[in-house]
């Protein structure tokens, strides 16, 4: 006797998906052993650096029936995030006395906006069928997002080991919906960087050191918020007035010339973080870091990392007073970790102004 049809079809609850304002539904299978193999020689290796989350749970973020019994199936979502009215990247990037900050970030944070969605998909599901297996995940568990959105269709995982769809570029956000609905699977999506390697050299630390292979330890992303610690004084001179994140090996790849302005008003910049000075930014107190970043990613590194990053920006600087003038103005911290970033730049502001001299 054949198995019973699911009580509801994959087209229905991409129909929901998209009604509730995600940019591309589709349904992956749970099998992932050559990415678990991937990932655990990546582990192996130690290219994920102080990411000691991800060697916690190993093997098990592979393996969805692990983290979420029951799991026959994972609906994958994405999100566009391009802010339209926000500073050209390349042109504040050109500008070493204003901050860069990765475009997903100008705005307000995604996770919640996109949890409660995806927590409103499996409501209206439950609605239709009743009570179901599920887990919501947003960022927020052992999960390998970027494998089951290429199972399901959304787009392959470029050189730079990031998500490229065809028609959106690589600009958009993931979460995923846990179920133990025998829902039909879409096909994979099929890998077409060809011989386009733009993504390598444009890294300004040389994070990507093959191609689909990204050692986190040298990742931009990974120093300014992943990393609790001091910034390898190598890496220092490499960030240029980056100061949260980085988008390069994405500005440079060919596919985001298909890239989306998001409808997500949400996610324009807010607090002018697109077109702030390096200097006023590392005059907020941490009372106003947490007044005015309220509601954005930014505010989970918390006030101590956000001046680490910025002071790093500064001695990338060019050389002017106002620049030293505000280094000095925190060179007694109270924190260690600041002073030596702030020595740091105060050194390599002097090197530039003595360089420059006649």
């Amino acid at each position: 006797m054949s198995a019973p049809h699911p009580p509801i079809r994959a087209d229905d609850i991409k129909a929901l998906a998209l009604a509730l304002g995600f940019d591309q539904v589709g349904i992956a299978g749970i099998e992932l052993a050559s990415d678990e193999a991937r990932l655990l020689e990546w582990l192996a290796a130690g290219l994920h650096g102080e990411l000691h989350y991800m060697e916690r749970f190993g093997a098990r973020r592979a393996r969805p029936a692990e983290i979420k019994p029951g799991t026959l199936r994972v609906v994958s979502v994405r999100l566009d995030y391009w802010p339209g009215n926000a500073r050209d990247p390349f042109e504040t990037l050109a500008d070493g006395a204003t901050g860069y900050v990765s475009r997903y970030a100008l705005g307000r944070d995604y996770h919640r906006l996109m949890r409660n969605r995806l927590q409103n998909l499996a409501d209206q599901i439950e609605a239709r069928i009743g009570p179901f297996g599920h887990r919501v995940f947003v960022d927020t568990g052992p999960v390998l997002e970027k494998p089951l959105a290429r199972n399901a269709g959304l787009g392959w995982i470029g050189k730079h080991t990031n998500l490229i769809n065809p028609r959106a570029g690589s600009y958009f956000f993931l979460g995923e919906l846990y179920t133990d609905l025998p829902l039909e699977i879409d096909t994979p999506a099929t890998e077409h960087c060809g011989t386009c390697s733009a993504c390598l050299p444009a890294c300004p630390t040389g994070a990507i050191v093959a191609p689909y292979r990204l050692d986190a330890r040298r990742c931009i992303s990974y120093l300014t918020i992943e990393l609790d610690g001091s910034i390898p004084e190598a890496l220092r001179p490499l960030m240029g007035n980056r100061i949260y994140g980085c988008d390069d090996c994405q500005l440079v790849c060919p596919w985001n010339k298909f890239a989306r302005v998001s409808r997500e008003a949400g996610f324009e910049p807010r607090h002018g973080l697109d077109t702030a000075q390096l200097t006023a930014l590392f005059a907020w107190t941490a009372a106003e870091f947490e007044e005015r970043l309220q509601g954005s990613p930014i505010r989970r590194i918390g006030h101590l990392r956000w001046l680490r990053n910025i002071a790093v920006a500064l001695g990338n600087a060019p050389a002017d007073a106002a620049v030293v003038a505000a280094l000095e103005a925190r060179r007694d911290d109270e924190s260690a970790l600041l002073r030596e970033h702030v020595g740091w730049a105060l050194a390599a502001q002097r090197a530039r102004r003595d360089a420059s001299a006649p």
